[in-house]
């Protein structure tokens, strides 16, 4: 099966980790294998670790790099960086990738269920295993949709769109994608429904999020990339929406932090350093990539240098 993804912000990501020959890096979501691949070629005796949750991926990533002996695939989630690091890389990595968000190949794949602009089964799920968005939306009390609709997607209609998803599954269970999609459009006033894109947009977000336990360990999962790094390697990491890149802008930022002393103090008497210095502070896509690929016009880029071990 073809894994397409059109890789965001491209040269300026593969830049940033200013990859050496014979380094050791990880691309952490690695998906089609777009930046991977650019990673790739510029190693001669370095290793580059392909990492991804999604079977379908793991299969694109098998193929696509099976002549090349320096790069390994795992089928692994990026929470687990750290058990990813003690197998394959137990001195550290140069450098750590991790694009986050849906792909290119997940949404325009119908059967996976993430758009909603085709009708499909209600899934959702990144790794195709456990919990998916039928049973998100078919079993959460109304509380819990409220909860997730506010906090991952901010919505602010989510109390009407609760209370209708659970009035309707009482008639019969929600099944598909554009049986949700319609429902959540009848549940939001007209006049919203003409704000910001799909009205269904919001909501399919935080179902899927849910699903995916995409926020959940983020600041963990930032954190421990960062500890998996070699001093003087680089984290990179690309953000789709403002939640999940304020976790890791503030997760950056505890990082960069100093002196803790009070203000008043005249001398630094706590002796604190940063771990890491900013490498970029929240690029985006210029004018050229959003014309060639929409999609890109809510990623940043956030990376951070190792200066010491935290």
């Amino acid at each position: 099966m073809e894994f397409r993804h059109v890789p965001v912000l491209f040269r300026e990501t593969i830049d940033s980790l200013e990859i050496r020959p014979d380094g050791v890096y990880a691309d952490c979501t690695a998906g089609g294998g777009g930046h991977s691949a650019a990673i790739a070629q510029r190693l001669t005796t370095g290793r580059l670790i392909a990492v991804d949750r999604d079977p379908d991926a793991i299969e694109t990533l098998t193929a696509r790099f099976a002549d090349k002996p320096n790069v390994t695939v795992v089928h692994e989630n990026f929470l687990r960086i750290e058990a990813i690091r003690a197998q394959y890389a137990p001195a550290g990595f140069d450098g750590i990738l991790a694009d986050l968000g849906v792909s290119s190949h997940q949404l325009d794949t119908p059967g996976r269920g993430f758009s909603f602009h085709a009708d499909a089964p209600l899934d959702m799920r990144m790794s195709q295993e456990g919990k998916s968005a039928y049973d998100v939306v078919n079993t959460y009390d109304e509380a819990d949709l409220r909860r997730i609709l506010y906090a991952y997607g901010e919505e602010k209609c989510a109390p009407s769109i609760a209370r209708r998803i659970v009035a309707e599954r009482q008639k019969k269970p929600i099944e598909t994608t554009l049986e949700l999609a319609e429902l959540v459009k009848t549940a939001i006033p007209a006049k919203m429904r003409r704000e910001g894109g799909h009205p269904a947009r919001r909501t399919f977000q935080a179902i899927r999020i849910e699903v995916n336990g995409e926020l959940q360990f983020l600041d963990d999962a930032v954190h421990a990339m960062f500890a998996s790094l070699k001093v003087g390697g680089v984290l990179s990491v690309i953000t789709f929406h403002s939640l999940e890149d304020r976790i890791v802008k503030n997760a950056f930022r505890s990082l960069t932090q100093g002196c803790t002393c009070p203000s008043f103090f005249p001398v630094c008497t706590c002796g604190k350093t940063p771990a890491g210095e900013l490498t970029n502070r929240g690029v985006g896509p210029g004018d050229a990539e959003l014309e060639e690929n929409p999609r890109a016009r809510s990623a940043r880029l956030r990376s951070i240098r190792k200066l010491k071990e935290a």
